[in-house]
């Protein structure tokens, strides 16, 4: 055990103190690989030479970034390619379509010119539905003028989701990530604002709103002085109605140590103190797929520094093949989540984007794996709401399968939507035990279209006018 993680340790129930923070938590440098460096990680030497450039290829196409406390603390070298978190993070095969892997392979072995690869790889990404659920024309607030507000979305309505410029990046990537386009270096493909002032006035003007999320990319990627002009100012009364500042990340999996010996760790726990005091939730919206990134004492380290602020981490992640379709995995997870004080959040299915052919679960089957998992933990931990699709419409929860009339039937409900009025109101599909996604459902018992289709269609029809 290194001296660091002896320190760590000790000082766990100080932790949240600033002013001793610096001297316990020793900075660690960053080290990141991106796709041009996969020759210079040691670790996949042990792989074939096709391994590698199978890597090469796909992550040509798909966004690799990895660091070295991922490579050393989670990933079980002995246990490669299958350990989970190595599927996590670096490229496979299988995440490429056949024909999309086999065109790019092609024109990487020919050393193609540079802007015939280019091109070729563009044409696979947009083939690969970079942007789900309309989210770039239904999403977007629109200004007084009629014009899409860069950086945010607004789908439902106490919330809203702002997307810092300085957070569009991670600390390392997930390589089932719906939002892979944002990290491809295609504006057209990015959310993102710099603009505080845009956010500040949205905010203000939208007194209905309650909830400010802030998200990616990674906003803890940020320096804290960026994240506090974001923030500080809605401590002002004209944001009262602003109840709550969540935060999305990934960094208490992939980089704990910004939370612990990052230059201005010490001041990103004033920041958080400082909303707690004056009255705001602060909630760390935490992404967690598999126990084994709750399993390092580093980890845990930064868990108990947070929650000393005051503010409350919520878990929530996809259901995704190769890591973690496994009731055990999400049990011993939640398990773990509420030991360490965490509340499980949400269990979603994979989004139909990017790599999804690689990691989708049947809705059948996820539904099994969840209710599997759920039998075996406490009621703290059935806070764990899914299996859930962040759709079009909304966000749409298979509460079970059932027979109703002789039919067998999916059970769904919103837990959020476009129009609130939908949610909590049980509706049913028709039994597909090889469906994926919603739009693979049909309505059961003979009707031709859902409770809430003629009134999603006349909101979509209008948003994609006015986008």
């Amino acid at each position: 055990m290194s001296a660091q993680v002896h320190a760590l340790k000790a000082v766990s129930s100080r932790a949240a103190a600033p002013k001793a923070a610096a001297g316990f938590f020793e900075p660690v440098p960053f080290k990141v690989y991106t796709q041009r460096d996969l020759d210079r990680i040691e670790q996949l030497s042990q792989l074939s030479p096709e391994q590698r450039f199978e890597m090469k290829v796909v992550s040509s196409v798909l966004p690799f970034r990895v660091n070295q406390y991922v490579i050393d603390e989670l990933i079980d070298w002995s246990n490669v390619p299958a350990d989970p978190i190595f599927q996590l993070t670096f490229p496979q095969r299988g995440m490429l379509a056949p024909q999309h892997y086999a065109r790019i392979a092609e024109l990487v072995r020919s050393e193609a010119p540079k802007d015939v690869l280019e091109g070729a790889i563009a044409e696979v990404r947009h083939a690969l539905n970079p942007h789900p659920a309309d989210q770039m024309q239904m999403n977007m607030p629109l200004d007084e003028h009629g014009k899409p507000l860069d950086g945010m979305q607004h789908k439902y309505r106490e919330t809203v989701l702002f997307f810092p410029s300085q957070g569009q990046t991670c600390h390392s990537y997930c390589t089932f990530c719906f939002r892979w386009a944002q990290f491809v270096g295609d504006k057209e493909l990015r959310i993102a604002s710099s603009e505080a002032n845009a956010l500040h006035d949205y905010l203000r003007k939208h007194t209905e709103l309650t909830d400010l999320l802030v998200t990616g990319g990674d906003p803890m990627v940020m320096r804290t002085r960026h994240l506090r002009d974001y923030l500080e100012p809605l401590l002002r009364p004209e944001f009262d109605h602003i109840q709550t500042i969540r935060i999305g990340t990934k960094a208490l999996t992939f980089w704990p140590h910004r939370f612990l010996g990052a230059e201005d760790a010490d001041d990103l726990m004033r920041l958080l103190t400082q909303l707690v005091e004056a009255g705001k939730h602060v909630a760390i919206m935490a992404h967690y797929n598999h126990w084994k990134e709750l399993d390092t004492e580093v980890a845990q380290a930064a868990v108990r520094r947070v929650r000393a602020t005051g503010a409350v981490i919520r878990a929530q992640g996809p259901l995704i093949a190769h890591i973690n379709d496994d009731p055990a995995v999400w049990a011993k997870l939640w398990k773990m989540e509420v030991k360490l004080g965490l509340v499980p959040y949400y269990m979603f299915v994979e989004r139909d984007t990017g790599a999804r052919n690689y990691f989708e679960v049947p809705l059948a089957r996820a539904w099994e794996i969840y209710q599997q998992a759920i039998q075996q933990v406490s009621g703290l931990a059935r806070t764990a709401r899914g299996p859930s699709m962040s759709a079009s419409p909304g966000k749409v929860e298979i509460q079970g399968v059932t027979e109703i009339a002789g039919e067998k039937v999916f059970v769904l409900r919103f837990i959020q939507g476009r129009n609130p009025d939908w949610v909590q109101r049980p509706f049913f599909a028709k039994y597909d035990e090889e469906a994926t996604w919603l739009d693979q459902l049909v309505p059961a018992f003979g009707e031709t279209k859902w409770f809430w289709q003629d009134e999603y269609d006349a909101i979509r029809e209008d948003r994609l006018a006015a986008a």
